[in-house]
């Protein structure tokens, strides 16, 4: 298996379109003890635009009900990659994500168009779209539970040269933020109010309503939460400075 998942590596990081990539894939499919994969940009089942990525040799019906229905949001396979950085298989949902009833109408439907057991490598890299490759056989089969290693493998090269293929698009220059403004962001993204903000930093409410009004209007924001977005996606602020420290105020910086 290790010499699979070299082989398919090495002619992955060769492929020169994502169309070479596809019928890539494909053919090692079936030496994985599989039949279907999809290999997308979690966006790209909800929206029309080309730059997200979508490979796969699902059934053709199930694509269409996922997507004419509007269910590809509430798609739990790709709920739980959002919290995964490794495989998992799709009888462990239930131990990544609440299972609501929604969620299991979504797998009993995949199953009734001929989809069974799946295995999901999920890719979250920042600031590039959520994304996945799963492996599943048909309806009815079993996971080649002695060659998931070798798919995770896989899955990831997969991945990687979709990254390489369809890169994201070129991303506009940031706002320039003051540093009161940038100040005011990231207490905003700790989920503070503009009281408590103003309390932190030592100015008035109105002052700090100011900044943050400034800040949202530089982004074309229409909430504090799209500004928080921004802010991660520019970098202004980590994942890690949205999360309040155990005990005690925040401190101006």
């Amino acid at each position: 298996m290790k010499r699979l998942s070299d082989r398919f590596a090495h002619a992955a990081r060769s492929c020169a379109s994502l169309d070479e990539l596809r019928d890539l894939i494909g053919t090692v499919v079936p030496e994985l003890g599989f039949d279907y994969f999809a290999l997308v940009d979690h966006s790209s089942l909800s929206s029309p635009s080309g730059a997200f990525v979508r490979l796969d040799n699902y059934p053709q019906s199930w694509v269409e009900e996922l997507t004419l229905a509007g269910l590809a949001g509430a798609d739990p396979v790709h709920l739980a990659s959002r919290r995964c950085n490794k495989g998992f298989g799709w009888r462990e949902l239930e131990e990544l994500i609440p299972l609501e009833r929604r969620h299991k109408d979504i797998l009993e439907r995949s199953r009734a168009h001929g989809l069974g057991p799946g295995f999901t490598i999920p890719a979250n890299v920042p600031g590039e779209p959520s994304a996945s490759c799963s492996f599943a056989v048909a309806s009815g089969g079993r996971l080649p539970a002695d060659r998931l290693d070798c798919a995770e493998l896989v899955g990831a090269h997969a991945l990687a040269a979709a990254r390489r293929l369809r890169p994201p698009g070129p991303r506009p220059e940031p706002p320039h933020l003051s540093r009161r403004e940038l100040d005011c962001l990231r207490l905003v993204a700790l989920g503070k109010t503009d009281w408590e903000i103003a309390r932190i930093l030592g100015l008035s409410t109105e002052t700090v309503r100011q900044y943050v009004k400034r800040a949202r209007a530089a982004y074309d924001a229409v909430s504090r939460a799209q500004l928080v977005a921004f802010g991660l996606r520019d970098c202004w602020i980590s994942f890690q400075e949205t999360i309040p420290p155990s005990g005690g105020m925040v401190s101006s910086r």
